[in-house]
């Protein structure tokens, strides 16, 4: 395997990864007793992940995205 070709291959896999493991993350974030207070509002702990976990699937899709592009 060429070098352009294994850097392609490493963005694409780097960014699936982010794309599969975020929103698994964000589900533990819904459920975790934090994220809410008693009246059922969200909490600074729900809005702080949210904004994160967003980024981070943003950043993962672009990041296969560019993996796809430089594969040919």
């Amino acid at each position: 395997m060429d070098l352009p070709l294994a850097w392609s291959v490493l963005l694409l896999v780097a960014g699936l990864w982010n794309v599969a493991i975020w929103p698994q993350f964000w589900r533990r974030i819904v459920k975790d007793e934090r994220a809410r207070t008693a009246d059922g509002a969200t909490t600074t702990f729900y809005r702080v992940h949210a904004v994160i976990i967003g980024l981070s699937f943003v950043f993962g899709v672009a990041i296969a995205v560019l993996g796809i592009l430089t594969l040919f």
